[in-house]
């Protein structure tokens, strides 16, 4: 037993520190994606390890690499910016690695990452609007930069959704789906080939 929980350790360092790394190889998606929305692929290693080890070393992965990437990088955005990725990488990692677990079948994988997409991407909205947009642009900071940040949410800020709204819905929300596609099909074209390693 105890040899048991010391190789789970073991796997779920592993996992944190290729995360982390990951974490800090960001890149611009698109040009219609404001600057400060950077894509990583640190969620991958999370969501292996939620899918080989249980939904509670995806969420151990997600929280030792943010606590590194603060340790590293400092705060971002005074801690908002690693909060916001935290939430929102376990909202796709515990979902799916809970569907998955039940039943461990490629269909269930699917459903599982389908699932934990959308739950990303209503987090990610909810985390962007009460979190992080409110403590990196303060008051009216965010809205004076529409034209550089979402050209459409620029444009509809002037309607009853507001600036912020149009912002999360039309930002926030394609961006984070984008993201948890990549990472399910890069999951679905590795896992089976490090499912021998990550389950010895």
């Amino acid at each position: 037993m105890k040899n048991d929980k010391v190789k789970w350790l073991t796997k779920v360092g592993m996992l944190s520190a290729i995360a982390w790394v990951l974490m800090l190889l960001e890149f611009p998606v698109a040009f219609f994606f404001p600057p400060w929305l950077q894509m990583d692929l640190s969620d991958l290693p999370a969501l292996l390890a939620g899918f080989s080890l249980g939904p509670v070393a995806g969420v151990c992965v997600e929280l030792v690499k943010n606590l590194l990437h603060m340790l590293t990088k400092g705060l971002s955005f005074g801690g908002a910016g690693q909060l916001a990725n935290f939430l929102v990488g376990i909202a796709f990692v515990w979902p799916a690695a809970m569907i998955y677990k039940k039943h461990k079948t490629l269909k269930r994988a699917i459903i599982g990452m389908a699932a934990g997409a959308l739950c990303m991407g209503v987090v990610g909205m909810l985390a962007n609007y009460y979190i992080l947009i409110p403590v990196a642009f303060p008051g009216d900071a965010l809205s004076g930069m529409s034209t550089a940040a979402v050209p459409i949410a620029g444009a509809l800020g002037a309607g009853q959704m507001g600036f912020l709204g149009a912002y999360v819905i039309f930002g926030v929300l394609p961006f984070n789906l984008i993201k948890a596609v990549l990472v399910s099909l890069l999951t679905g074209v590795l896992y089976k080939r490090l499912s021998g390693i990550l389950h010895r």
